[in-house]
């Protein structure tokens, strides 16, 4: 009988420990809304709004052959003639850029030597967020094309393979088996079979993959193409909640809370701008700001459950890295929602709405199952 009340008494401690060291944890955390909005004040919104304005001076580089149809795919990209076309090679002779809207698109001249690229050349790549390396179809793959390809894929940055001029392919050699062909000599996953000259597979696939290949580069893209905002936000947002999954996992409580929040802002900030928002404006900064004002209730809630999981003796970093990648995600839907609707503030609204999104986004995931989702093939 002793021995039952001594279990019992024992059973009755293990719990009170687990439930001191819940008590204790909580004690150090941001408990009430008050604590986080003083996090939010810490914020330097001045920074993020540079770095979001810096931002959209990312560029797409096009490089290839000589007459591959880089002056064609980059009038068709741009809707305007801008850059001379002609069917003698090298025709473009400079570094050909224009403005569009804050996204400038440059093309390269023809690059005669790969191995050694042109100062010209050079020039473009160095200010490339992404680069779509372009191969003349009519010629297949020349041994050029792989010698560019190697010198491209050393810089470091996204790289996408288009084979071009697809509409003129004769006999049985079609667009798609032209490319898996040049994947497979390649050693890439996948090349894009487009037409520059008739637009096929342009807007289907090479732009949601550029807009793929880099947030940067979405950011541009779907500032600027209303058609492509939404999969550029999302792109955006999925690259916003993997960083914060991996600043929730610092196991120091209130260590990422600031990290959170600046990632969170500046999420707020790339979805303004996305949306045409004037980043010169004092009233985007106004409306970033009650945006996230309207949503800082939940914020507290997951931050206090964030950091209190991080008192969990196993994998409860993980569950923290989960919790704050849900809310950035979260966060970025109710943004989009925001923007996509006019900046209608409706607090009550807005707020059901993060509730809804994080709860659907959490329901059922493991932290490994989220990191999988959030990183989406493309993290960057």
């Amino acid at each position: 009988m002793q021995g039952e009340v001594k279990n019992a008494s024992s059973g009755s401690n293990r719990l009170r420990t687990l439930r001191d060291l819940g008590i204790s944890a909580l004690k150090i955390m941001p408990a009430n809304i008050g604590m986080v909005q003083n996090f939010m004040k810490a914020v330097n919104w001045k920074q993020a709004h540079e770095e979001v304005l810096q931002g959209l001076n990312n560029t797409v580089v096009i490089v290839g052959q000589p007459n591959t149809g880089k002056s064609t795919l980059f009038n068709k990209l741009k809707g305007e003639a801008l850059s001379p076309v002609s069917a003698e090679a090298g025709t473009t002779r400079g570094l050909i850029r224009t403005d569009f809207g804050p996204f400038t698109l440059i093309d390269t001249p023809g690059i005669d030597s790969p191995g050694k690229l042109s100062d010209i050349a050079q020039s473009g790549l160095q200010q490339a967020s992404v680069v779509v390396l372009l191969i003349d179809g009519s010629k297949e793959l020349q041994p050029k094309d792989k010698e560019l390809y190697e010198v491209v894929s050393k810089l470091e940055k996204p790289v996408i393979i288009a084979v071009n001029k697809v509409d003129v392919l004769k006999g049985k050699q079609s667009g798609d088996r032209l490319a898996t062909e040049i994947a497979a000599v390649l050693g890439i996953p996948g090349v894009i079979p487009i037409s520059a000259k008739t637009g096929l597979n342009v807007a289907e696939e090479l732009i949601p993959a550029i807009i793929e290949a880099s947030p940067e580069a979405a950011l541009v893209i779907g500032r600027e193409l209303p058609y492509f905002r939404r999969q550029a936000a999302q792109r955006i947002i999925r690259n916003a909640a993997l960083l914060s999954l991996a600043a929730g996992i610092e196991p120091l409580p209130l260590v990422d809370i600031p990290i959170l929040l600046g990632l969170q802002v500046r999420l707020v900030l790339r979805i303004a701008a996305l949306y045409g928002e004037s980043m010169d404006s004092a009233e985007t900064m106004k409306h970033a700001r009650e945006l996230m004002a309207t949503v800082v209730g939940g914020l507290g809630m997951r931050y206090l459950a964030e950091q209190a999981a991080k008192a969990v003796p196993f994998a409860g970093d993980l569950v923290a890295g989960a919790i704050a990648g849900a809310a950035t995600w979260s966060i970025g839907e109710v943004a989009l929602e925001y923007y996509e609707g006019g900046k209608q503030i409706n607090v009550p609204h807005l707020r059901q709405l993060f509730n809804d999104v994080y709860r659907s986004f959490r329901k059922e995931r493991n932290a490994d199952e989220l990191r999988k989702r959030i990183s989406g093939g493309a993290a960057s």
